[in-house]
Order: structure tokens, then C-alpha cells, then sequence
């Protein structure tokens, strides 16, 4: 199964940014040393502080000033700059100083920023790097860094995190509304699904439930059984819902009358239009591949009397019960049927109902 590796193509730039801060670029040096700013920064190594002395002096010059390259060379300084504090422990000093510098507005602001979150992300203080990609989404232009955009990178690191639901569920949007053809976008929509799902907006999460479905075989981090759920979400949002019922026992007792006049198409009636299966206990591959059968009760009702137990099965609880049912034509004369309550919030006038939801073939799994 194809993975999505949601964020994966983000660790290689995330480390490739850190390491040009931990190597640092020495092609910048210059002659005429000045101290000029140095007590700014208090660097405890004799080496690393001339190195200091060396960056800040290039950092300050007329001559980049003057340069018809001043935004990119003084961002290769600041790089260096903060190469320096960052080998000599002082990580925090390296975030500020980057920070401080996309103050000035120039074509490497959104650069500065998210280079900052991403020393606070090394220091794990995420909430601090939220705040930055936040303000490079909100307030900058995209560019772009090693052939990556940094508006993309940005939403992906803040979904990764703990946010409220109405701001993922913007970010999500945001995402797939402007990198359609990005990996993650497939499962994107099920995760944007589920905040609709928290905010209460069923019709959004099932129009993106909808749209993940064509995604087959794509993962989603977390939910190993989305596919399932999300084609049951939809097909029960697409059907008639009428045979649900609020009563358990009144769904039972309409399908042992079916059973005792050897009605087919009664039964037919009664099944779940969402996902019905018919599946071995023993089978492998759960009940997703093996729902949506077209099942014809009346090639199983071809000998003798259908017995139906009196009563359901002792593992009956809120949510899940079984009766067991016997003298079937074939290979397996005993069915157990099962019978779930339905979760879909999205209609308070089916949620919590009892539906026929499937059956399993063969004597109950103890």
C-alpha cells in the first residue's frame, strides 16, 4: 500500500537549513576586522568569537550595503552569523537574531522566519515555530527554498501540531486548494473530514469524505481504516436510511417473521444499504472487502426450516449484538446476524438507531 509520508519531504530541508547554520558558510570573509556590534552577543569560545568578529564585520560593511546584492549577501551573513551562536550552545540567540532581522521587510523575510521556527523546533518549543509560520502565511509572499515553497512546508509543519479545529480546518483547505497535486492532498481530505467532523459541519465532511475516496490505497497516519469509514460515511449519507430502526427488538422481530415465511425479498428490506458484509469469522481481510454483497437469500432457503435463536446472543451490549441463526443450504448452515447502532451524527433522526448490518458465516468465535 502506497504511503502518503505526510511531511516526510520536510525533515531533508529542516536538516538541510540546520546544517548550513551548524558548517556554516567561511566563504565570506573579508579583510579590515572591527569589533562593531560584537557585544551584542556573548561568545564564551576564543575561535568561535573571532569567527563572530569576522561575520559581523561583513555583516556591517558599506560595501555589501552599497552591493547591487545586499538582500541575498546580507542573508548568507546572517546565516553565518547564526552558525556561529548556534555551535557555541546558543541556539535561542541565533532564533532571535534571524527573527529581529525579518523586521526590516526585505526579499528574505519569510527565509528569516521560518529559519527561526525551525531553530525553535530543534529546542522543541513548536508553539514558538507555530507562531512564526502563522505570520509567514498570514503576511508574506511564497518563495522558495531547494525547490521547496515555504508556504507549503509551513502548513504542513502547523497541521502536524496541536491547533483548534477551525484553524486545521482553514489549513487543510488552504493546502489542497493551492497544491492540488502535492501527496498529501489525498489524505488531507479525510483529516479535513474529520475537523469538519469536530466543528459540527457534517455536509463538509462528508462532501470531503467524498472526495478521498478516489485515493484508494493511499494511508492515512492514524487511521488504518479510513477507506472503510469513509465509504460507509458516504453511502449512508447517499441512501434512504430506511431500514434503521430506534427499537432493537422491533428490527429483530421483523426479521424472524421474514425468516419463518421464507421471504427473500423481506429480508432484502431490512438489510443495511451502507456496508452490508457477509464474511466468515475466520476470514482474513475485515469487513471492508467483503461488503456490499450481492446477497440472494432465497439460494440459502432451499431445504428444511430456518431455526432462529430466542434469544440474542450473550455478548449483546449497547453498540453490538448477534443472533444465531441455523439450517442455511450450503457449505455453512449457521449464520450469526449481526446488529450494530448506527453512528451518524450528521442525522440526529437515524443516529443511535439499529441496523442489520452483516453476518458471519460459521459457529461464534468464543
Amino acid at each position: 500500500m502506497k504511503s502518503a509520508r505526510i511531511g516526510a519531504f520536510t525533515a531533508p530541508l529542516l536538516i538541510s537549513i540546520l546544517i548550513v547554520f551548524f558548517m556554516g558558510l567561511w566563504g565570506l570573509r573579508v579583510s579590515g576586522i572591527t569589533f562593531s556590534n560584537l557585544g551584542e552577543f556573548s561568545i564564551s569560545n576564543k575561535s568561535l568569537r573571532r569567527e563572530l568578529r569576522d561575520a559581523l564585520h561583513v555583516f556591517n560593511s558599506p560595501q555589501l550595503k552599497n552591493s547591487g546584492y545586499y538582500s541575498i549577501q546580507r542573508m548568507l551573513a546572517a546565516k553565518r552569523i547564526s552558525t556561529i551562536l548556534i555551535k557555541d550552545g546558543q541556539k535561542a540567540s541565533a532564533a532571535r537574531f534571524l527573527s529581529s532581522l525579518a523586521d526590516e521587510h526585505d526579499d528574505y523575510e519569510a527565509w528569516y522566519l521560518f529559519a527561526a521556527g525551525a531553530i525553535y523546533e530543534s529546542m522543541d518549543s513548536s508553539p514558538i515555530a507555530r507562531i512564526f509560520y502563522e505570520r509567514i502565511l498570514k503576511n508574506l509572499p511564497d518563495m522558495m527554498i531547494d525547490g521547496q515553497s515555504i508556504h507549503r512546508i509551513s502548513l504542513i509543519k502547523l497541521l502536524e501540531g496541536d491547533s483548534p479545529p477551525e484553524k486545521k480546518a482553514h489549513w487543510y483547505g488552504e493546502f489542497i486548494r493551492r497544491f492540488p497535486k502535492a501527496e498529501e492532498v489525498g489524505p488531507y481530505h479525510f483529516l479535513l473530514a474529520k475537523e469538519y467532523e469536530k466543528l459540527g459541519l457534517w455536509p463538509q465532511a462528508i462532501e470531503e469524505y467524498r472526495q478521498f475516496l478516489p485515493f484508494f490505497g493511499v494511508s492515512v497516519p492514524g487511521y488504518p481504516d479510513a477507506h472503510d469509514y469513509a465509504r460507509k460515511m458516504v453511502e449512508f449519507n447517499d441512501s434512504s436510511k430506511d431500514w434503521t430502526y430506534p427499537d432493537l427488538d422491533s428490527l429483530v422481530g421483523r426479521i424472524r417473521k421474514a425468516i419463518a415465511a421464507r421471504s427473500a425479498s423481506e429480508l432484502r428490506k431490512y438489510m443495511s444499504k451502507a456496508g452490508f458484509f457477509a464474511m466468515s469469522w475466520y476470514k482474513e481481510g475485515g469487513e471492508e472487502s467483503n461488503s456490499n454483497v450481492l446477497f440472494n437469500f432465497s439460494n440459502f432457503m432451499t431445504r428444511g426450516p430456518i431455526y432462529v435463536a430466542p434469544a440474542l446472543d450473550p455478548s449483546f451490549n449497547d453498540s453490538e449484538a448477534f443472533l444465531r441463526t441455523s439450517g442455511w443450504t450450503g457449505l455453512i448452515p449457521v449464520w450469526y446476524l449481526c446488529f450494530r447502532k448506527v453512528n451518524f451524527p450528521a442525522d440526529p433522526n437515524v443516529h443511535g438507531n439499529w441496523e442489520w448490518a452483516g453476518i458471519y458465516f460459521g459457529e461464534k468465535m468464543r
